[in-house]
């Protein structure tokens, strides 16, 4: 693993907080109209960026990949994780919770879930994201935000949702086969499941 790989991060910023300001930042007018002022002038959005990269990543270890996901994973960066997983844990994780990669560490998707069941915001995770575009790192994911730039990152669309073309093709629901094998619901583990929320960036 090379020395650059993401390394798990906790929050410092407590999950209450993080819903409230979720509601303050909530695209607008006002934002939008201020967003494009900033993006009009060069280092007026240079300057804004590298504030906003400052704050995210002292809070979340964000890595400003443009595309934030924040609002919907419990306030904690998916790109924290090692091996860059936006729709949920790898099959890695220890029974303890902990990062597979780095075992001394928990596993960025064990605290998604339970930052996001504490607010009652578990929903969001079963939102599928799609792929990131590499082409956008470094740009300010509150000004793409507030731009309406990001409305597609995610989608609760089901025909998209992970295993949807072998329901349909077998007839049977994603998972059915280890329900039966092991009695146990899929998800039923926090560290395997990924559920929780919508809405706007921090």
């Amino acid at each position: 693993m090379p020395a650059a790989s993401p390394v798990p991060v906790h929050p410092r910023l407590g999950v209450r907080v993080a819903y409230r300001l979720q509601q303050v930042l909530r695209p607008g007018p006002g934002y939008r109209w201020l967003s494009a002022r900033i993006e009009a002038s060069g280092p007026v959005r240079a300057l804004f960026t590298g504030a906003e990269h400052e704050v995210k990543s002292g809070l979340f270890g964000c890595r400003m990949c443009g595309q934030c996901a924040l609002p919907v994973t419990g306030y904690v960066c998916p790109m924290g994780c090692p091996k860059e997983l936006r729709n949920g844990p790898c099959g890695g994780v220890g029974e303890d919770g902990s990062c597979e990669v780095y075992p001394d560490r928990r596993c960025v998707w064990v605290d998604a879930y339970e930052r996001a069941a504490s607010q009652g915001r578990v929903a969001d995770l079963r939102l599928l994201h799609r792929p990131v575009d590499h082409r956008r790192f470094g740009e300010s994911s509150w000004l793409n935000y507030w731009q309406g730039r990001d409305e597609g990152l995610w989608t609760d669309d089901p025909k998209m949702s992970p295993g949807a073309s072998t329901e349909a093709s077998t007839g049977a629901s994603p998972g059915a086969s280890t329900e039966a094998s092991t009695g146990a619901s899929p998800g039923a583990s926090p560290g395997a499941s990924t559920e929780a929320s919508t809405g706007a960036k921090s």
